[in-house]
């Protein structure tokens, strides 16, 4: 029975039919590939398209302009070239095969051969083409099949393909907490195991990547259990343990609870041990940016002085406050829902205002205006009557101290 890609909103995308049609589609030269096709079975929404192609990129090139596409030439020593149709970016690789690989990078040369370009890519259910023309699948190693069983299976030899790119142990496990059933294949997971220490030579931003990619998925334990027990971060990330499971695993039901969109980053500090220092040191391991290094070290700070979830926000603000609020298990996620749709507002007076009042000009000034910000915070953020009845208040009790 012939499998057909079924129509969907991004095949109709403007822009798309011209781009087929310079890249002759229609004489099978070119063919959808990956995740669009993969996605495309499942009734996922599609927004990265790839296309495989015979054409080489410098072929590409020169069509896509001769068509009016801009094209970018993106990764064209390594057969790739970006067309841009409409503010979409539409990858065009040609078909490839490797000649030798190191675990990091491989040395390619180009081939017309579907199959072998197939062969090389990490798993069954990412290895399907889709002709634009007929939308007929074409599936070399099952990928449709193991796609409608929720198998996420390496092609061929897993230890082999592991060996090609030590990333694609991190992949497997993305990929079977997204389309799996979170049931492993035993030779694959076991190929995964005996390699972890590979993941040593690859870059940490890379690990970095597919580890928040992983973290990101709705449902993320599982895979997440099997890297743990299997000893596969220890390398890498020596501080997740089996202690950090059960932090991720409560932070998990208080998102769904509290009806929060799952955040990669705040799962990542779920998972370390409730330290600052400890966060920013895997942070700038795994070299993230320093707005991510500061909101995983923020995040496990402790609940602090404040004395609600608005004075938090206030504070650290709001995408803090939510952080602290779904990892402490001593809160009620309920306590979210004053946070919903609100913005930490500003003090509505400043320093002016004090010395109008009859404060001297100097440091008194700086530390009434502090005194009288904890008090508006304290009250809930009183409007600006009663501000000014706090400032009174605080100048008044400056003054009768000089006296």
């Amino acid at each position: 029975m012939t499998t057909r890609l079924p129509d969907a909103p991004w095949r109709h995308r403007r822009g798309l039919d011209a781009l087929l049609r310079a890249l002759g589609a229609d004489q099978s030269l070119s063919r959808f590939v990956g995740g669009a096709v993969r996605d495309g079975l499942l009734g996922l929404a599609v927004n990265d398209l790839d296309i495989a192609t015979v054409l080489q990129p410098n072929d590409v090139m020169d069509r896509l302009q001769g068509a009016g596409i801009k094209a970018v030439p993106t990764g064209i020593d390594h057969g790739t070239v970006t067309a841009v149709i409409e503010k979409w970016p539409v990858e065009i690789t040609t078909l490839r095969r490797d000649v030798s690989t190191d675990g990091r990078r491989a040395t390619i040369a180009y081939t017309d051969d579907w199959q072998e370009d197939a062969a090389r890519r990490d798993f069954t259910i990412n290895a399907l083409y889709a002709d634009p023309i007929s939308h007929e699948i074409t599936d070399f190693f099952g990928g449709v099949a193991d796609l409608e069983a929720r198998r996420v299976r390496f092609i061929g030899d897993a230890a082999t393909r592991i060996a090609e790119d030590h990333l694609r142990i991190l992949r497997y496990f993305r990929f079977l907490a997204r389309f799996g059933n979170d049931e492993p294949d035993p030779a694959s997971y076991e190929a995964c195991r005996s390699a972890a220490n590979s993941l040593m030579a690859l870059s940490r931003e890379r690990i970095a990547d597919e580890l928040l990619k992983l973290l990101a998925v709705d449902h993320p334990l599982a895979s997440v259990r099997l890297l743990i027990d299997g000893g596969i971060l220890l390398p890498v990330l020596p501080e997740i343990d089996r202690s950090s499971l059960a932090r991720l695993t409560l932070l998990v039901t208080r998102e769904a609870d509290a009806s929060v969109q799952p955040s990669a980053l705040r799962r990542l500090a779920a998972l370390l041990p409730p330290d600052p220092s400890i966060a920013d040191q895997v942070g700038a391991r795994l070299k993230l940016s320093n707005k991510a290094r500061k909101r995983l070290a923020t995040a496990l700070e402790g609940s602090g002085g404040a004395s609600s979830p608005r004075a938090l926000a206030f504070e650290i603000g709001v995408e803090g406050a939510i952080d602290r609020i779904l990892l402490d298990p001593t809160t009620d996620v309920n306590e979210m829902k004053l946070l919903d749709g609100w913005s930490p507002p500003r003090l509505p007076i400043g320093g002016g205002a004090l010395i109008a009042r009859g404060l001297q000009p100097g440091p008194d000034v700086a530390k009434a205006l502090q005194m009288v910000e904890r008090e508006w915070v304290a009250e809930g953020f009183p409007d600006g009557e009663r501000v000014a009845r706090i400032a009174d208040q605080i100048v008044s009790k400056f003054q009768r101290a000089r006296q």
